[in-house]
């Protein structure tokens, strides 16, 4: 069948890569596939990559954030948050966040006469229903637009579509820096719900930005599902545009990137502290220099300790120290590289 056929005109172009959202299906989770204590001034990546929480005014809910095997039909996961502390007079506000580059959002044509509609569809399920909102957030130029969903039906999968119309204010910056966010919120107190809801693109006022949203970290009871989540340029909303593991993968390591790296295996006669160094590649560019965390030491022979010598763009160099004059030095580590938004 023609392509033409399938995609709305101005959705053919894109092809492909129809879908701005990275790791939409919630496959890839280098992290960790659970992390416990989410909330209560631990806002972050933590779990499911690409993915963060954020809050504000140190709010004391907490929860855990997993990715989960309850899925809707055609997928395999989606992310769970599963409130474990709960807060019912909400303090400060709650949400699952993405950010974006803006020279992957270029074809929006935000800020011109010709600014594009976007669709964001997804899969939600929750044991609390009532309002909640999501939100898009305009970085590069402190404008926002939000809108409302309802939760129907409690522990339902049930599918969501919700058009934004194109911004005429506000180009976007057209580098590797943020220039938008979307936000799920899921908590919010009366700073960000007293207004009116700001469904129109405008220069961000608090009181507008979640009003009418449902707390959701008021019982221990409580969860909230999503997946399938898609943001892509038009009025409608195409099929999920499933990705094969391995490409989202990639994309998600251009952000963050988890590696064995290993050293060794040799006899070496150089002497205790003798460092030995090599070089190692990223499997993508990664969006900027990233900072760099050691994990986990695998084992080591001969060896007392490990670094990150130089880092940039496209790899590394991972040097290990001789702890004896001479013997077989082997040595492998699990290094982290982080160049998030």
């Amino acid at each position: 069948m023609a392509l033409s056929k399938i995609l709305p005109a101005s959705q053919e172009q894109y092809a492909g890569a129809r879908n701005l959202i990275i790791n939409g299906a919630m496959q890839v989770a280098q992290r960790s596939t659970s992390a416990t204590g989410i909330g209560n001034s631990d806002g972050g990546y933590h779990a499911l990559d690409r993915w963060a929480f954020r809050e504000t005014n140190t709010p004391s809910f907490e929860f855990t954030w997993s990715q989960s095997t309850d899925a809707p039909d055609g997928f395999g996961y989606s992310m769970k948050v599963d409130v474990t502390t709960a807060e019912v007079t909400p303090v400060g506000y709650g949400y699952i966040q993405q950010r974006f580059e803006g020279q992957n959002l270029q074809q929006l044509k935000k800020g011109t006469s010709n600014a594009e509609n976007v669709t964001l569809s997804f899969w939600v399920k929750s044991s609390k229903t009532g309002t909640y909102i999501v939100e898009i957030r305009d970085s590069d130029n402190s404008r926002h637009i939000s809108k409302s969903y309802s939760v129907s039906s409690s522990n339902t999968w049930e599918h969501k579509t919700i058009t934004f119309d194109g911004d005429t204010s506000g180009v976007l910056d057209n580098d590797n820096a943020e220039s938008l966010r979307l936000n799920f919120w899921l908590v919010a107190d009366t700073t960000f719900t007293s207004g009116t809801l700001a469904t129109s693109w405008a220069s961000i006022t608090n009181s507008n930005r979640a009003v009418g949203q449902t707390n959701l970290m008021d019982d221990t009871a409580n969860d909230w599902y999503i997946t399938g989540v898609q943001l892509e340029v038009g009025e409608t909303a195409t099929p999920f545009e499933h990705r094969i593991y391995a490409d989202e993968l990639r994309r998600c390591q251009r952000y963050y990137g988890r590696y064995y790296l290993h050293k060794g295996n040799e006899y070496m006669t150089h002497g205790a502290n003798i460092s030995l160094s090599s070089n190692f590649s990223f499997p993508v560019t990664m969006r900027a220099t990233p900072s760099s965390t050691h994990i986990q030491n695998i084992n080591a022979s001969n060896c007392n300790s490990s670094s990150i010598t130089f880092v940039d763009f496209d790899g590394a160099s991972y040097q290990v120290n001789m702890s004896v004059v001479s013997g077989t030095v082997s040595r492998r580590d699990i290094y982290a590289f982080d160049a998030e938004l």
